[in-house]
């Protein structure tokens, strides 16, 4: 059995050994390069199937891999091809690829590939093409590539490459091609650019490579395209640029190279194209580029220039595009221009450029696109540009041009985009206009065009703009115009036209419409219901008759709804409801009667409602106040009669101006209304309204109150004494008003003083009778006072009574509520922490029944200036009462911290609605950024000249500006306040936030109202932008004030806007009045962040200009529609 039991065991051993190595036979046979292959693979995530199926040690029996995926062999079997380009490979490039040193093309191009660019990779000596392209490779370019003495051709764009340039990679001497475009490189570009000699393909565009252009890369004498764009490169253009003769293609724009353009020799005949655009060159356009005689595009966008056109430019024959726009150009185009005849596109626009169009541009028969508007060109446009047939746009529109139209603008076949606006162009459209092309775009608006619409302008149906506004066209709209599908903004505003109104079918385009100021008659159609595209409908100001068609309320979409000034009865259709985007509704000055439809309480988004001199009735509407955003409110003139309403006082966003005039209301004016602290114009006169006008003394934002013909009584307020000097005429008709002897004014009105009763001795009491009444009513005040506050303290339960150590500034139940604090807190636990202040940290507190409160907690530091800085703030909050400041609930000062209580505000910060996780949850449109930026300003402006003394915030930023459920602003956190005493306080430590923080205060901490009106500016900017203070996307070193006037240098502000604003905006700019808006905004925004502080508006100034931007009711001009 012994025996036998060995021999079993020698039999297993012999199995096993069998068995191990038909399995391990294969990997020993497999050559190195296969093993190196295989540890490549481990260092991958994802591959495609093709790699799985193939890169195994027993699929391939010549024990090689040159039958895998991807994979080609040499002759002698090694490994020569990796090519994984496309592949959907994801993971890390091993450092095992430097074992593969028969390697001559790596091409792992477009995969996802990240982790860093192995240094082995140098050792690969035999690579000719090299290509890592399109993935996510970080990191710096390693050094050691520049081992590859034999790379042709390198592709490293498209990944997140950070650091320099290797001075090594120009040092390989076969190298043609060098692809590093869209990474983020830094640094200069290396002197060695210089020894690259074989160069043919230089790609560093869209990088952040800094410093000069070297000198030496005129020693490149192969190079033919050359990329630098978008870069930040400064310095001049190298004059070695002229050495590069076979150089064809050369882009340096978007840079901050600066200097005279010195480029354009007898080596330049093969640059083909040359793009110098976004740069702050000096002097002009070279003339020496006319020397540059294979040039197809010249494109100098932005740069700077001045001077004039150089006429040798008309030496380029084969030129095809020339785009100098948005720069300082003067003089006259040269009529050399006209014997480019290879022109297709001439872009001149946004220059200073005078005189007359020169006839010889129509000797350009390829001419496509001519482009010069926004200049000071005069005189006709010349009949031969006019018969270009090969023409396609025409925008001169902003120009001083003049004539007519000509009948051969009719005959241009390709003739798609024709804008003229602003000129001074008079005349008849040509009847035929439209015939022969499939015109797109139309826009003549503000000129002097006389004669009626051209029947055919929508004859190749692809017309979408048709803009004929501000002009004196008569006659009708020709039906085959109303019954275009195509088009979209139909502009006929401010003209002398007639007739019905069109019809507009179900699946007809219209989105923006606009006839105002015309003699339209007859009914709105019913159909414009079916236009459910429509967003803005404007019929303003014409002759229209019957009752406004219930069908709009089909438009849902609708946001604008103007139809003042017209001849409409009957009353407001309840179905336009539905129109919940309905922002702004105009139907005053009509003939419409009955009550207001309940109904509209569902139109949350109306900001403007204007029911004017109509014959409304069923007094104000009781549900106004459920229009939470409703900023202009306009009911003058009806018979609503009855009182007003307390709940207006609800309307907390109400600021352009709230006309109540002339509808026979009675009572007086509600105590509520004080609470209407954003309202800065008030129209209550030709009523019957009674009592004191006490409550408007109460109105922080007030500016002009018209309170006349009303049977008011007692004095006039304090906050109205500057009107009464500028405007008396708005008291009058109030016998029983007086002018408290108090005013030092000048009295202008119907009014007399105040009698005061110190000099009524003779004719009433004695003046001992009234001292002695008073002294003795004081008395019995006070010690009624004291005994209620003893009975109530010997009554309050033993739970009531405050804890210890507390001191207490709140109003009611401190100690109680205390108590629900810490409780709701569970002892204020971290859990509830939302989050951390400057002296604190933020607790969340739930006290159930809808109360929700923010704690903020204060440790005290054991100096004690420090807690003095602690009660500075607690003090200046508990202070101050104002719509747009945080207000302080509660305090409680214990003997390890104190507890601050204010309510909790949903919408947390302007910086989380701005810049939040989910930004794009606030889409923000404009109306709400504005109402948040006036918002702001009433308070800071309150805090600046309304308390005494005045409170300098000291570190205004989105952070601690607080948003309630209807994203009003509360500015809180007075942590840095200080109170001003007259003169400016300093202190020994910088205070603020950086990108907030004024020049002036940059390193010492001066702080004057001026610092908060340069935080304020800085606000503004990223209320316009939604970019922060400092952004990433910002260049290194530059905040938002820097970036927004880095645009300036060549632009208006009227052209940066569109370049700076937010995309969400993009197309609110359309819309004329709101761009004009925003543009007053962004103005405002410079001028609060200029550098000398002296430059700055106060922030008085600061909520006059933002009333002022507004387009319905501006602060300067009445309130009555």
């Amino acid at each position: 059995m012994k025996n036998l039991g060995w021999s079993f065991e020698s039999l297993l051993l012999f199995c096993l050994f069998v068995s191990f190595s038909t399995h391990i036979v294969p990997v020993s046979s497999l050559n190195s390069e296969g093993l190196t292959l295989l540890s490549l693979l481990k260092h991958l995530e994802k591959v495609p199937k093709e790699v799985t199926s193939t890169w195994k040690p027993n699929s391939s029996p010549q024990a090689t891999p040159c039958n895998w995926f991807g994979i080609t062999c040499d002759d002698s079997n090694n490994v020569a091809s990796l090519n994984f380009t496309n592949s959907n490979v994801s993971g890390k490039l091993g450092p095992e690829i430097g074992d593969l040193t028969s390697l001559e093309i790596l091409d792992l191009s477009t995969n996802s590939f990240s982790g860093t660019i192995p240094s082995t990779l140098g050792n690969c000596t035999k690579l000719v093409y090299l290509d890592l392209s399109e993935n996510e490779f970080t990191g710096e370019i390693p050094h050691t590539l520049g081992n590859l003495k034999s790379v042709v051709d390198l592709y490293l764009y498209e990944n997140y490459l950070t650091g320099e340039l290797p001075e090594s990679l120009f040092r390989i001497p076969v190298l043609q091609t060098l692809h590093v475009e869209y990474n983020n490189l830094t640094g200069p570009i290396p002197e060695s650019i210089g020894e690259a000699k074989e160069l043919l393909d230089l790609r560093l565009f869209e990088n952040q490579l800094s410093g000069t252009i070297p000198e030496s890369i005129g020693n490149c004498s192969n190079l033919e395209l050359l990329y630098l764009h978008k870069n930040k490169l400064v310095g001049s253009l190298p004059e070695s640029f002229n050495l590069l003769e076979k150089l064809t293609d050369l882009f340096v724009g978007n840079n901050s190279l600066t200097g005279p353009i010195r480029l354009g020799s007898v080596n330049c005949k093969n640059l083909l194209t040359l793009d110098l655009s976004y740069n702050k060159f000096e002097g002009g356009v070279p003339p020496e580029l006319g020397k540059c005689s294979s040039l197809e595009v010249l494109v100098i966008v932005s740069g700077n220039l001045s001077g004039t056109i150089p006429p040798s430019l008309g030496m380029l024959k084969k030129i095809t595009v020339i785009n100098l726009s948005e720069n300082l150009l003067t003089g006259n185009i040269p009529p050399e221009i006209g014997n480019c005849s290879s022109l297709l596109t001439l872009k001149l626009n946004n220059n200073q450029l005078g005189g007359e169009i020169p006839s010889s541009l129509g000797k350009l028969k390829k001419l496509e696109s001519l482009e010069l508007f926004e200049n000071r060109f005069s005189g006709e446009i010349p009949i031969e540009v006019w018969k270009i047939q090969s023409l396609a746009q025409l925008l001169v529109y902003q120009n001083n041009l003049t004539g007519e139209l000509p009948l051969e603008m009719t005959q241009l076949k390709h003739l798609k985009i024709v804008t003229l606006f602003n000129n001074s162009f008079y005349g008849e459209i040509p009847a035929s206009l439209g015939v022969h092309s499939s015109l797109e775009e139309v826009d003549f608006i503000s000129n002097k065009l006389t004669g009626e619409i051209p029947p055919n302008l929508c004859h190749g149906k692809k017309l979408t703009v048709l803009n004929l506004g501000s002009n004196q066209l008569h006659g009708k709209i020709p039906t085959s115009i109303g019954h275009c599908k195509s088009i979209q903004r139909f502009i006929l505003r401010e003209n002398n036209l007639s007739g019905l109104l069109p019809e507009f079918s179900q699946d007809h385009s219209i989105s923006f419409l606009d006839f105002n100021t015309n003699n339209f008659e007859g009914p709105i159609p019913k159909s414009f219901g079916s236009s459910r595209n429509l967003s803005s409908i404007n019929l303003s100001r014409n002759k229209l008759t019957g009752q406004i068609p219930s069908e709009l309320g089909n438009l849902l979409g609708l946001g604008y709804l103007n139809l003042s000034h017209n001849l409409l009865e009957g009353s407001l259709p309840p179905q336009l409801s539905n129109c919940v985007r309905l922002e702004r509704f105009d139907v005053g000055f009509n003939k419409l009667n009955g009550s207001v439809p309940s109904s509209y309480r569902a139109l949350k988004g109306l900001a403007t409602l204007v029911l004017s001199e109509n014959r409304f009735t069923g007094g104000i509407p009781l549900f106004l106040p459920e229009l939470v955003k409703l900023a202009d409110l306009q009911m003058a003139r009806n018979a609503f009669g009855g009182e007003i309403p307390s709940s207006i006082g609800s309307l907390h966003q109400l600021i352009y101006g709230l006309d109540l005039s002339g509808n026979g209301l009675t009572g007086e004016l509600p105590d509520k209304l004080k609470d209407l602290l954003k309202l800065t114009r008030l129209n209550v006169s030709n009523n019957k309204l009674t009592g004191s006008l006490s409550v408007l003394g109460n109105l922080t934002s007030l500016l002009h109150a018209d309170v006349s013909n009303n049977q008011f009584i007692g004095a006039i307020p304090e906050k109205l004494k500057d009107q009464l000097s500028s405007d008396p005429s708005s008291f009058s008709g109030n016998p029983n008003l007086c002018i408290p002897r108090s005013f030092s004014i000048n009295n202008n009105s119907e009014l007399s003083y105040c009698i005061d009763l110190s000099r009524r001795g003779k004719s009433g009491l004695s003046t001992w009778k009234i001292v002695l009444i008073s002294v003795l009513s004081s008395l019995f005040v006070l010690v009624l006072v004291l005994a209620l506050v003893f009975i109530c303290s010997r009554r309050r339960s033993p739970k009531e009574r405050p804890i210890k150590d507390a001191y207490v500034f709140t109003e009611e139940g401190p100690s109680l509520l205390l108590s629900k604090v810490l409780a709701a807190t569970d002892n204020l636990n971290e859990k509830h922490i939302i989050g951390r202040g400057a002296h604190g940290i933020v607790y969340r507190a739930s006290l159930g029944s809808g109360e929700v409160y923010a704690v903020k907690r204060l440790i005290f530091a054991s100096h004690i200036r420090a807690n003095q800085s602690m009660m500075r703030e607690i003090e200046t909050i508990g202070k101050v009462r104002h719509r747009n400041l945080i207000k302080l609930e509660g305090f409680w000062l214990r003997k390890e911290d104190g507890l601050m209580l204010y309510r909790y505000m949903p919408r947390g910060s302007l910086y989380d609605v701005l810049h939040g996780v989910s930004p794009k949850e606030d889409v923000l449109e404009w109306s709400a950024r504005y109402n948040i930026a006036l918002g702001v300003a009433h308070g800071l402006a309150y805090l600046h000249y309304d308390c005494h003394p005045p409170i300098v915030h000291r570190d205004i930023k989105p952070e601690n500006i607080l948003m309630d459920s209807d994203l009003e602003p509360h500015i809180g956190d007075f942590g840095l306040a200080r109170l001003l005493d007259g003169s400016t306080v300093s202190t020994a430590t910088v205070t603020g936030t950086t990108g907030y923080i004024a020049p002036e205060n940059a390193f010492k901490t001066v702080r004057g109202r001026e610092s908060d009106v340069y935080s304020y500016g800085v606000v503004l900017l990223e209320l316009v932008t939604r970019k922060r203070a400092v952004d990433k996307s910002f260049p290194d070193s530059t905040d938002i004030v820097s970036w927004v006037r880095s645009f300036l240098s060549n632009k208006g502000v009227d052209d940066m806007v569109s370049t700076i604003v937010d995309p969400v905006l993009v197309d609110e700019l359309l819309d004329s009045d709101l761009r004009e808006q925003i543009v007053e905004v962004t103005e405002l925004a410079l001028s609060c962040t200029e550098r000398d502080p002296a430059r700055r508006p106060t922030m008085r100034e600061v909520v006059k200009v933002l009333c002022d931007a507004q387009g319905l009711v501006r602060c300067s001009s009445g309130s009555v529609r």
